[in-house]
């Protein structure tokens, strides 16, 4: 695995010694492989989500006041951008910030995957048995009825946490026998969670590609038994990919055009590869080129970077090139990217930049002190995208490349986890960031 690498000797070197890095994808534009899913689907689960969505406010009174519709604001980031970039190149355009760390109920960007499959293995086995038909009122879902059958059928996820939650909630929400598997290592205070609901989880030695492997062998042991993989799962990636028209509908409305003139440029945090892909594949069958999307990954898990780099069709991991996958953004700390998502962010993902974890902490400071948003770690990763662009060689040259004119751009930082997080780990975290500030840190580093 590590020969596929050494063409990009720079590059694996900046890896290797956990030097963040700006990596442009070479086969951006190609065509999609001819395996690719149809952006059909990406409608098929807006639909899905909008006919459910009495059902969840019923089920979860937090969703009330949405209707049951989940989705988050896109808050302006001014003050933001005034903080990080002053009067440099990184101020052009306008920035905002995506709220999903505030979603109700699941806290987290995995609500949008995760209770789309809950929802959707639901209707499936409601309708197979005649317990509903096709028109019927989704609500029908949470009778008694049905959910002595949901009770027959287990629903199970390996996770490293916030897609844990997200599927364990929904689905002891619906009354199914829930498993979530968890690397041991995940955060205490979201197996304590999933526990107060009924849920069970069973812990795992190893990192979360371990946790996704015992939980899936597990599942399939049993009979009635269904695992959300969040490596191959279509389900949960149109669930992602469901968010881009809400996307496209606030923009509008804050009067930002995206088109060739006015490109939109999307921070994406990315562990496995489903949520930040789902939402790409959605924002890229809306906007085209126009759109011009970043994952970020911790220096230690670049696990997106090393597969689309190494323009290996077999997998590759982190640890195939010395990386150790061990970072305090717990929920980006995957060693091997999805198999369903890396063919199709090779030709639609702009690039992937690296941060360090000094970097996601004085970042979260900055969302705090600027915007009075909390998040975690994992979270912040985005902060520091519009500066990878203007003022890394590297995308100064994508800029240019694609003849771009940056004071018309709109930048969305996509923030995708930390509501849920108890106070006292928050302190801890703004702690430890201000100590690191304190010591004159920098979260930048461009190459």
């Amino acid at each position: 695995m590590m020969s596929a690498l050494l063409q990009f000797g720079t590059l694996l070197a900046k890896l290797q010694a956990r030097i963040p890095a700006l990596w442009l994808n070479d086969r951006l534009g190609q065509p999609l492989p001819s395996s690719a899913p149809s952006t059909a689907l990406i409608e098929d689960a807006q639909e899905r989500m909008a006919r459910c969505a009495p059902l969840l406010a019923e089920l979860f009174p937090e969703l009330s006041d949405t209707g049951g519709h989940i989705e988050s604001v896109l808050m302006p980031a001014d003050k933001l951008k005034t903080a990080l970039s002053g009067d440099s190149a990184a101020s052009a355009g306008a920035w905002f910030l995506k709220r999903d760390d505030a979603l109700p109920v699941a806290g987290s960007i995995k609500a949008r995957g995760g209770f789309h499959e809950v929802l959707a293995v639901a209707e499936e086995i409601a309708l197979t048995r005649g317990l509903i038909s096709p028109d019927d009122d989704r609500r029908r879902l949470n009778t008694p009825e049905v959910r002595a059958v949901f009770a027959q059928y287990t629903v199970a996820v390996g996770s490293t946490g916030n897609l844990g939650l997200s599927i364990g909630v929904m689905a002891a929400a619906l009354g199914f026998d829930t498993v979530v598997h968890m690397s041991a290592d995940a955060k205490a205070w979201k197996k304590d969670r999933l526990r107060k609901r009924g849920v069970r989880v069973i812990e795992h030695v190893g990192d979360y590609a371990e946790a996704v492997a015992g939980g899936r062998a597990q599942a399939s042991a049993l009979p009635h038994s269904h695992f959300v993989d969040d490596e191959r799962s279509d389900l949960l990636f149109f669930g992602y990919a469901a968010s881009a028209r809400h996307l496209a509908a606030q923009l509008q409305d804050a009067g930002r055009p995206v088109d060739a003139q006015h490109p939109l440029f999307v921070y994406l945090p990315c562990g496995v590869g489903g949520a930040p892909g789902g939402i790409t594949y959605g924002l890229k069958a809306l906007f085209g080129p126009h759109v011009h999307c970043f994952f970020v990954e911790p220096v230690a898990s670049p696990c997106m970077l090393v597969q689309l780099a190494s323009h290996s069709d077999t997998p590759v991991s982190v640890y195939d090139i010395g990386l150790d996958n061990k970072t305090d953004a717990d929920g980006l700390a995957v060693g091997e990217a999805s198999h369903l998502v890396a063919p199709l962010m090779a030709s639609q993902l702009s690039g992937v930049f690296t941060v360090s974890d000094v970097a996601l902490f004085l970042n979260l400071r900055a969302l705090k002190s600027s915007l009075g948003v909390l998040v975690e770690p994992s979270a912040a990763a985005g902060v520091s995208g519009p500066q990878w662009i203007s003022d890394s060689p590297e995308g100064q040259a994508y800029v240019r490349q694609h003849g771009l004119d940056m004071t018309q751009a709109t930048h969305v930082i996509w923030s995708t986890g930390g509501s849920l997080v108890p106070p006292e780990e928050l302190k801890a975290f703004h702690d430890h960031a201000e100590a690191l500030a304190r010591r004159g840190e920098s979260a930048l580093q461009t190459s």
